[in-house]
């Protein structure tokens, strides 16, 4: 990953904050700041990697593909977990 110093703000990543703020927020009248967005999207990346990992070998893949498969992460036969996104 390569650091940068700005963030473009690209009108589809404006409408995905504005939907994880929403979520991220206590209450409709909340309006966290963008790093406490991130933060969470980033932490519930990991979590969910995580998740994934831990019940694979317990479930059959197509119940687990079914339930826990997203654009960005997903799992692909039984043995790989890999990213859609880049």
């Amino acid at each position: 990953m390569t650091k940068r110093t700005s963030l473009k703000l690209t009108d589809d990543r404006q409408l995905l904050l504005e939907q994880a703020s929403e979520i991220v927020a206590s209450d409709p009248s909340d309006d966290p700041p963008m790093s406490v967005v991130i933060d969470a999207a980033l932490t519930h990346l990991v979590q969910s990697r995580d998740n994934l990992e831990d019940v694979r070998d317990q479930y059959p893949p197509q119940t687990v593909k079914h339930c826990c498969n997203t654009d960005v992460v997903g799992l692909r036969y039984r043995t790989n977990i890999e990213s859609h996104w880049r």
